[in-house]
């Protein structure tokens, strides 16, 4: 049995230590998305699986899959004790554009008491808080109960070889729940837990108009520009109220009840406070809803990149012969991606005019997911949050997509806890993305203690 005043005391010994490992961690570019980056890939999973074996795991093993591989680890000490299936990924999103960092992204430095650097946050510090977590237990009379790791690099372009893995690996990856760390919470004054997750349609549309770059002043006038084509479709894919024009796209959608929405509310949230953090006059949405409402419970449509034609330095008066977008929807429960992106080519396709030919590429995407609050694995870990944040805490329903957690249900019939320590403020996905060292370290105390208090509920 592991108790609280163990983990502190480990945790005062060796922080600097698991400072320094994460870093190097960082220091490693495992950008999934870019070809370029394929060896720094790699790197990364071979530091996992060095780092899983001295930290005391067993059965540690890089896995292959028709992409970047799959680090999967384990420690059984009792099959009769409950088993905890530890997910993650090592890959992160490109830095780009560098020249919007305050220091180079995989290069970590610490900042106002949080650690700057691409991957901090998500995910590779909150996936390494669970293996430091890890060899914490092993060194206080080992872990309490069963644990398995599996930490993919692909999470980033969509898990596309996660689903062939747990398939063919269905035994080896029995479990009791799936932990996972990849949210935020509200505050570190305010420790909360996610219980819902929005699903995720992503693609890529292509206008094109004359067959070549033409004169604008020429032909202007007189021939459809593919970007100007582009934009008026994309401006009528909202109505004046914020709501999604795609024919369909509300039919599955779960109204919440007047309570349920009351309750929601009840999360510290400050709407100024939002505003300042993002240097906005004002918020804009779906009408009738409120920002928490709108971030954790309606769907959305946004345009995630565009581009065409002529952007380099200086002027050319060119007609373009295409424009391109990228284009993501975050759904919410009962709305299935893959029927929402066939509602959205349909749409698409039905509103460009003759002028123009369209094609819509899907990407990737992935299904909601809510997680019971009533199971012993929640409740444990809402005792694991009291015992090292002092409170219990908030649940909430995330904005963010993680499509696998569905996937975990569906083929290994497994509820996952999320575990997030980041904050909204933490800027993943952008220059600058950050992470609370404070949060890293209360991280392994917490998950340390989820391990403790979960092994004494039983299965």
């Amino acid at each position: 049995m592991i108790t609280k005043e163990q983990t502190s005391n480990y945790l005062n010994q060796n922080k600097q230590r698991f400072l320094d490992e994460l870093f190097d961690l960082l220091r490693i570019p495992s950008v999934s998305a870019d070809k370029k980056f394929k060896g720094d890939v790699l790197k990364a999973a071979e530091f996992l699986k060095n780092k899983l074996e001295a930290a005391g795991a067993e059965n540690v093993e890089v896995c292959s899959t028709a992409g970047y591989p799959i680090v999967y680890a384990d420690k059984i000490i009792n099959p009769n004790l409950p088993t905890v299936l530890v997910y993650g990924h090592y890959d992160v999103q490109p830095a780009d554009p560098y020249e919007l960092w305050d220091s180079e992204p995989f290069n970590p430095v610490i900042k106002n008491g949080k650690i700057v650097a691409r991957g901090s946050a998500d995910d590779k510090g909150q996936m390494y808080i669970h293996i430091k977590a890890f060899e914490m237990m092993m060194n206080n009379g080992g872990v309490p109960c069963n644990v398995k790791f599996m930490i993919e690099g692909e999470e980033e372009v969509g898990s596309e070889n996660l689903e062939v893995f747990i398939k063919e690996n269905t035994e080896k990856l029995k479990a009791d729940v799936i932990v996972i760390s990849d949210t935020s919470m509200i505050a570190n004054e305010h420790p909360s837990m996610a219980v819902s997750l929005k699903g995720l349609s992503y693609l890529e549309v292509e206008v094109t108009g004359p067959n070549r770059d033409l004169h604008s002043g020429v032909y202007g006038g007189a021939v459809a520009n593919p970007i100007n084509v582009l934009c008026r479709m994309i401006a009528s894919l909202q109505d004046e109220n914020k709501k999604v024009t795609v024919p369909g796209f509300y039919d599955k959608v779960v109204e919440l009840t007047n309570a349920e929405r009351e309750k929601m509310n009840l999360a510290p949230f400050d709407l100024n406070d939002f505003k300042n953090d993002l240097a906005i006059d004002d918020v804009e949405g779906e009408a009738g809803y409120n920002t928490l409402e709108r971030q954790g419970i309606r769907p959305t449509l946004d345009v995630n990149g565009i581009w065409g034609g002529y952007i380099g330095e200086g002027a050319k008066t060119v007609l373009p012969s295409k424009a391109y977008a990228k284009i993501s929807m975050r759904l919410v429960p009962n709305q299935n991606h893959r029927e929402i992106t066939e509602l959205f080519k349909k749409h698409f396709e039905s509103i460009a005019p003759k002028s123009v030919k369209v094609k819509v590429k899907p990407h990737h995407g992935g299904m909601p997911a809510v997680t019971p609050t009533d199971s012993d694995a929640y409740r444990a870990a809402e005792r694991a949050f009291e015992k090292v944040w002092g409170k219990k805490p908030i649940p909430t329903r995330e904005g963010g997509s993680i499509p696998i957690v569905s996937l975990f249900k569906d083929v290994l019939g497994l509820d996952s806890i999320l575990m997030g320590f980041g904050l909204n403020s933490d800027a993943i996905h952008s220059p600058n993305e950050s992470f609370g060292v404070e949060n890293y370290l209360k991280g392994i105390e917490t998950v340390a203690m989820f391990h403790q208090e979960f092994s004494e509920t039983g299965k």
